[in-house]
């Protein structure tokens, strides 16, 4: 099958459905979406967008962007950083004028509440930033967007599973996507593509990221020879229920929650003393970690707890509704009577397609830009958060930049022609279906998918050291040839998710292979990358982001120097 449009979104999380709002107009745009559009990651998130309104109390676009770049341990592009404080506010304003109902103060205003990083007079005490509807934030921001969306005539097309990105003559061409109701295969011919995908945390065990999170866009452009960017910084969230890892939102937090051990304790006095259980997610995880080290998680195990019982039913009711329900529903513990168990979860890549300030991928440490290819939101690393993202940051990301991807595209469609499509575009993509199709391996892809997110979470996880991380590479090199005699039972076309579970397997190794490989070269600790045996930062040595390509020798690396314009790296305190 064949279409053609102006332009192609592919995910329809923030990001893309951003990106498609401000491309409509422009020309015949279309929105291809793994699933339900407002079934996108997107609507997970809870607890709010940070933007320095200063409805309840004073605060600067400034004090934002210190904390944004003092939260990534310096790592964090500051000419980015500067544009997403900036615009963070005028895209409030812009969803409340589309409709987003916002939680409210007591004369109208937008309600704001602390979150974990954000601080006043850079450093000096938690300031209330964060902009919120309850604690169904991202959910309202999927409806509001999509709803302006089908106002403007933007086409989706649902269930469509990316496969290939298509380049040609130097330009992207438009990509090849797998109709899941029907099993045909479709080019999509396009001027510009924007990759909004999301991100890939189902690469470890326990994630906060949805099934559908492999990576896909990620994984795709490696394959055509574009580099990830800063794949070794993996964000923990410290509060997932245990065991499940469903996120329990820093908003539990920043409305007075605390992290208890086995004493009772408020252990992050210790850690972080000034911002305590609101220190940036890298730190509060590590404390975490350490607490079960060192024998003071709950009853043995490796957890603690998060103690919202003196909050009382009216904040746990109002503000923290869909946290009330999850530990109710998924632990059956009622948080007004008992403690909630938590761990860190796997939750959000700082790394991704790396990009410039417009969105533009950029395929090399000089910044050059793939003509017509552009990404937005956890698939793209444009470095806002370096080393460790803030809480809220992931929503300013997404619409921030996914607005200023579509309005550059907006413009390079108008003034570019087409770019003919390769010779047989979807010729690799068909390749792909049938050899599993066809295949007859004694490999299961789950048997395999449940090593890789064990080893992942062992060797390269909150914690990494060179002989865990040198294991997973030799893991990995076993998990590719497993994974050539993998067998699909399911021999059929339409709705084949055993086909596209195997499809997003190869991509999560390949992913993990760029990861793991930027960990173990990078020998220091900064933000969530924490190695045992290099614990301390090192700003001569690695102060530079690091690109992974996909070679027939495995991944190669280049690096590229960090962007400082206002704020000099000095050590991190909380």
């Amino acid at each position: 099958m064949y279409q053609r449009y102006d332009a192609v979104i592919v995910g329809a999380g923030g990001a893309g459905l951003m990106a498609a709002l401000n491309l409509a107009g422009h020309g015949h745009v279309a929105v291809i979406s793994k699933l339900y559009p407002i079934r996108s990651h997107t609507g997970a998130a809870q607890g709010g967008i940070g933007a320095a309104l200063g409805n309840l109390e004073e605060d600067h676009w400034e004090w934002h962007m210190f904390d944004t770049v003092k939260g990534g341990d310096y790592l964090a592009d500051q000419d980015a950083v500067e544009i997403l404080c900036r615009e963070a506010v005028e895209t409030v304003y812009e969803l409340e004028h589309w409709g987003l109902p916002f939680s409210r103060t007591p004369d109208g205003k937008i309600a704001q509440r602390p979150f974990g990083g954000h601080t006043r007079e850079y450093g000096k005490a938690p300031v209330r930033r964060s902009c919120y509807a309850a604690d169904r934030t991202g959910h309202m921001i999927l409806q509001t967007l999509y709803q302006q969306g089908i106002k403007n005539q933007v086409h989706f097309y649902n269930e469509f599973h990316l496969l290939d990105l298509l380049i040609e003559q130097g330009r992207c061409a438009g990509v090849v996507a797998l109709c899941l109701a029907t099993g045909e295969i479709y080019t999509f011919h396009a001027k510009a593509v924007i990759l909004a995908t999301g991100g890939c945390g189902r690469i470890y065990r326990v994630t906060s990221n949805a099934l559908a999170l492999t990576g896909d866009g990620m994984a795709v452009a490696l394959r055509r020879g574009i580099p990830l960017e800063d794949m070794e910084f993996f964000q923990f969230h410290p509060t997932g229920i245990y065991k499940l890892g469903i996120l329990l939102s820093e908003a539990a937090r920043g409305e007075g929650g605390i992290l208890r051990n086995r004493d009772g304790e408020r252990f992050m006095q210790r850690y972080a003393p000034t911002l305590l259980d609101l220190a940036p997610r890298d730190m509060v995880s590590r404390a975490i970690y350490r607490e079960v080290q060192q024998g003071r998680g709950i009853d043995g195990k490796n957890y603690v707890h998060l103690d919202v019982r003196h909050l009382g039913s009216e904040v746990l009711d109002q503000k923290l509704p869909d946290i009330t329900d999850f530990v109710r529903t998924y632990l059956g513990i009622d948080p007004l009577r008992e403690p909630v168990p938590v761990q860190p979860t796997a939750h959000y890549a700082m790394g991704g397609l790396p990009t410039d300030l417009e969105g533009r991928v950029v395929i090399d440490e000089k910044n050059t830009p793939l003509p017509g290819l552009y990404a937005a939101g956890e698939v793209a690393c444009v470095s806002v958060h370096g080393a460790n993202r803030l809480g809220t940051n992931s929503l300013v990301d997404i619409l921030v930049f996914g607005r200023r991807a579509g309005r550059h595209a907006g413009k390079y469609i108008e003034e570019n022609d087409w770019v003919p499509l390769p010779p047989s575009p979807d010729g690799p993509a068909q390749d792909l279906v049938n050899q599993l199709l066809s295949g007859n391996g004694n490999e299961r892809a789950a048997a395999i998918r449940d090593t890789l997110q064990d080893e992942m979470m062992d060797k390269a996880g909150v914690f990494r050291e060179a002989k865990g991380l040198e294991a997973m590479q030799q893991k990995l090199r076993e998990l590719r040839q497993r994974y050539r005699q993998v067998k699909v039972e399911d021999r059929g076309r339409k709705y084949n998710t055993e086909l596209l579970e195997v499809i997003e397997l190869g991509g999560m190794i390949e992913i993990s292979e760029a990861l793991v490989a930027g960990a173990l070269a990078r020998q220091e600790s900064r933000g969530a990358h924490s190695r045992e045996d290099f614990p301390k930062r090192d700003d001569p040595g690695w102060l530079k982001h690091s690109l992974a390509y996909q070679t027939p020798k495995g991944i190669e690396l280049k690096f590229k120097p960090v962007t400082i314009t206002k704020f000099e790296p000095k050590e991190r305190k909380y």
